[in-house]
């Protein structure tokens, strides 16, 4: 859609509303659109995610207008506000200094200038944010995963039945619920081309990502928040930040959530320092109601083979997704079911941000991506506790689990939870020893 044709649709529509025809959700109360009927847009969470996001949504054609930022680093914010406003100027950025907003309770303000809200800071603050978000009313696009342990899904899932009854759009990042050759494939499991699902495998095994060497001038608080991969109050351990994408796929196919999880994990390859107290290899058997069995495996093992995709069997057939664009059913002798055209998969990253921003200028009420994330993501967290602690761990212990990861106080200052020994290394979760609900 161009950009005239879009601020043309959304100029009907506001005519349409001071008319008293339609009231577009995102005019909630207290919110008003910016110059030249610009829906007002902040980011929380500055980093390369939350960057990505703006673009996206800009990207979208419609008349949107980035007010407000927050980051709990000034250095962080900053280069986010160059890399925006250099690729798209005053037109679409007017985020005077005023609106910049750093350190912890940020977001509070800058939620409060927009009518659309972009939530990616690190995980572990996502139930807050996403808590204060729809409080106020506001329209959200927000990262997976959408909390890092059971506490905050709790405040997540009664958060989630707030945006549904106030009728607030919410997408997430779980990109492949907006991705073609996914869509294309679920439609028919779920309409019976496979027969009942039975099985299946899901994976993210790959290298690993970035380390972020301690500086001597950081407190404690600032090194993890910065190194925040590794400490499970801001990330979750990647079996919750990465491998969620994987283990809500085997959800969608089962068109539910396992009843228990047990496995193994541990630290073999990344044992450093810098590498905190997460797990680099988890190994998990998901049990569903019916009996069935999903096998999940993540692990970063740098120079081992990589894999990242879902495989799914069925009783009339079987299944092998992608998000290289694969989408390739059969049946048990090898016919083919459906073979997904590859080349027909616009970028997902960029198609649910334009859903959204569609549904949000047409003033539609259609996406509501909270509860079932928040599912998805308690499945991985319950895979992380059964990984930690050795045990089979069931659905209700998970959600009911007691451990609150996150900090008493939110300050430089301040110490998180986990603290490293004498040495500088961090206690790290010991199989049939340690405590995870």
């Amino acid at each position: 859609m161009s950009n005239q044709n879009s601020r043309r649709d959304f100029l009907k529509t506001s005519a349409l509303v001071t008319g008293g025809m339609l009231a577009p959700s995102f005019l909630v109360p207290g919110a008003h659109a910016a110059p030249d009927n610009q829906i007002k847009l902040a980011v929380i969470g500055c980093g390369g995610r939350g960057t990505g996001a703006v673009f996206q949504a800009f990207e979208t054609g419609h008349p949107i207008r980035l007010v407000a930022m927050a980051d709990a680093f000034q250095d962080r914010l900053d280069s986010s506000y160059k890399a925006i406003f250099d690729k798209y100027g005053k037109d679409k950025v007017d985020v005077p200094a005023e609106k910049r907003f750093v350190g912890f309770d940020g977001y509070k303000k800058a939620i409060a200038e927009a009518d659309v809200v972009i939530l990616a800071a690190p995980p572990g603050f996502r139930p807050s944010h996403f808590e204060e978000a729809v409080n106020q009313g506001k329209q959200i696009f927000a990262e997976k995963p959408m909390a890092t342990d059971a506490a905050g899904i709790r405040k997540v899932l009664a958060a989630a039945e707030i945006a549904k009854a106030k009728k607030l759009n919410v997408v997430v990042g779980l990109q492949r619920h907006y991705q073609q050759n996914y869509r294309e494939v679920m439609k028919r499991i779920h309409d019976g081309a496979l027969g009942d699902i039975v099985g299946g495998q899901v994976y993210w095994n790959d290298g690993g990502v970035w380390v972020r060497e301690r500086k001597p001038e950081q407190t404690e608080m600032e090194y993890q928040m910065r190194n925040w991969y590794y400490f499970n109050w801001l990330c979750g351990d990647h079996i919750v930040e990465q491998h969620v994408h994987n283990i809500d796929i085997a959800n969608w196919a089962k068109n539910g959530y396992p009843v228990k999880a047990e496995g193994t994990g541990g630290r073999q390859i990344r044992t450093g320092k810098d590498h905190g107290e997460i797990f680099d290899h988890h190994v998990l058997t998901l049990t569903y109601a019916d009996g069935s069995v999903i096998h999940s495996e993540c692990r970063h093992f740098p120079g081992a083979a990589n894999r990242v995709d879902e495989t799914f069997q069925g009783t009339k057939g079987k299944v092998f997704l992608s998000a290289g664009n694969h989408g390739v059913m059969t049946d048990w002798k090898g016919n083919s079911i459906y073979t997904h055209n590859r080349e027909n998969n616009p970028n997902p990253y960029q198609v649910e941000h334009d859903e959204l921003w569609a549904a949000i200028v047409k003033g539609e009420y259609k996406y509501a991506d909270a509860e079932n994330a928040a599912k998805s993501t308690l499945t991985a967290i319950m895979g992380r506790y059964a990984t930690y602690s050795g045990k089979i761990v069931t659905w209700e212990e998970a959600l009911n689990g007691t451990v609150d990861l996150f900090p008493e106080k939110l300050a430089w200052d301040a110490m998180p939870k986990l603290l490293p020994n004498a040495d500088g290394f961090y206690p790290h979760a010991v199989p049939g020893k340690t405590k995870v609900i």
